[in-house]
């Protein structure tokens, strides 16, 4: 089993530990009605088409358990506080009721037949499991027992549980169940959906990623080395195969077995690979966000775009009326029209986001544009201010050339507006700590933590990042 020798950073602060980005709204803690709603006994069941019987969909009350457990964290009413943690037990409670023992480990089984709807080969009947389920559960059951409000047996009980969860990631594909196996290259891979055969399943990014995330919240608590052992082994596959998940200027792929691109899940895999780069401290991962943002960034960007004066070329697009990419429409072009402006101008856009097979556009929202669209130029158009920033934890190292070329850097008014310009020469080359990279006035920049460049953004282009050119 390949090892790449990825460590643990088990010090990072609250706010970027696993699952405290998905917190449950106080008015979504008693869902009564849907396909997803509580039981009489506050246990989250699935009731498909909104019917009249629920059963168990394990990830379903495994997140949401959590995200009770991330508002009970930061909830200040002590009435609010006691549902929050309420709703939390009632899920991993039921999860220890209903769980199956086999092989050494638990196994939390769905209570329904399924069979994904785009993905070929994917079908079950119930009992099924899944190691997405399998490795959130030991984060609900970690992060239960680390409470202020469980009990001492109550926090034994649940590390117990944690402890057979575990158990289920350590067997392999040579028996039943399984949701572990060792690919023909010796990586390891955690099955959200395993197949009907040993090495058969789906290789799902998202769902293989957040099963580390046990692994990480248990080896944080306990120190334990096979869990840190395991974690490594799942890093190291992830980050050898994120060139297939990788779908360059578009949307990345779902699955390794299916390759369909994933609109609804690209956004997950840029934080799941946030959370993989903090989680480890290295910039392997740190590289696959930077990558991942520019494929295809978050569209719900807006602000002002400055137009340089000059001419201009707008478009028109087939979107959903919103702009939003429709998959049927191919953002297919309409129209376009030259503009020419005497002087600078400005005009405020809805939307930054990537045109199917071409770059990034801003909608125009306001004025005599509205509606159209207009391509991201640092030189010509562009959205002022810094956008779509990552944040870098432990900073990352930029090194600027040698042989005294001129370098521009910038320091940016609250506004986002440039308010200084620096241009630096060094004979040899230089290094500077970064602690986010952004999309600042059009294009990639870097912030710089220390020395005489503090605050002052350096264009991507110009830098290299951990010794490698930057993107």
């Amino acid at each position: 089993m390949n090892l790449a020798g990825y460590r643990l950073v088990t010090d990072l602060p609250e706010a970027l530990r696993p699952w405290r980005d998905r917190p449950v709204a106080w008015e979504n803690v008693s869902p009564s009605t849907g396909s997803y709603r509580l039981n009489s006994d506050g246990v989250y069941l699935y009731y498909p088409g909104g019917g009249t019987v629920g059963y168990d969909h394990p990830v379903g009350q495994i997140q949401f358990g959590l995200g009770c457990i991330a508002s009970y964290r930061t909830e200040t009413d002590p009435a609010r506080r006691a549902v929050f943690l309420t709703r939390a037990r009632a899920q991993a409670d039921r999860l220890i009721a209903q769980h199956a023992e086999a092989r050494g480990g638990w196994w939390f089984g769905y209570g329904f037949d399924f069979t994904h709807s785009v993905h070929s080969g994917v079908s079950y009947t119930a009992p099924w499991y899944s190691g997405m389920a399998q490795g959130e559960a030991i984060s609900l059951f970690v992060q239960l027992a680390e409470l202020d409000g469980v009990c001492p047996e109550e926090r034994a009980a649940y590390m117990a549980a944690a402890d057979g969860a575990l158990a289920s990631l350590q067997v392999l594909d040579d028996g039943y169940p399984w949701v572990c196996n060792v690919d023909g290259a010796g990586y390891l891979w955690i099955q959200e959906y395993p197949g009907s055969a040993p090495g058969m399943g789906d290789y799902t990014y998202n769902g293989m990623v957040f099963a580390m995330f046990g692994l990480y919240d248990y080896a944080c608590a306990t120190g334990d080395q096979a869990a840190a052992d395991l974690y490594d082994a799942c890093a190291t596959t992830i980050a050898r195969y994120f060139p297939l998940l990788r779908n360059t200027r578009w949307f990345s792929f779902y699955c390794q077995t299916h390759r369909i691109p994933a609109p609804t899940y690209h956004q997950h895999h840029v934080e799941l690979f946030t959370q993989l780069h903090w989680q480890t401290g290295s910039p392997d991962f740190a590289d696959c966000v930077d990558r991942l943002v520019d494929d295809y960034p978050a569209p719900g960007i807006s602000g002002t775009v400055r137009f340089e004066a000059g001419s201009h070329t707008l478009y028109r697009f087939d979107t959903a009326t919103t702009g939003a990419w429709v998959e049927s429409k191919g953002d297919a072009q309409l129209e376009s029209k030259s503009v020419s402006f005497s002087s600078a101008t400005q005009a405020p856009a809805s939307m930054r986001r990537r045109i199917q097979g071409r770059g990034i556009y801003y909608l125009i929202s306001a004025g005599a544009y509205t509606g159209w669209w207009v391509g991201e130029s640092w030189t010509k158009a562009y959205m002022i201010g810094a956008k779509l920033a990552t944040l870098y934890r432990p900073d990352r190292t930029l090194t600027f050339p040698g042989g005294n070329v001129d370098v521009d850097t910038y320091r940016l008014a609250a506004d986002g507006t440039v308010n200084s310009i620096k241009t630096v020469q060094f004979a040899n080359p230089s290094n500077a700590p970064c602690d986010r990279r952004a999309i600042v006035n059009g294009r990639p920049m870097f912030q710089i933590t220390a020395g005489g460049l503090t605050g002052y953004w350096v264009p991507a282009s110009t830098v290299t990042i951990d010794a490698a050119p930057a993107v």
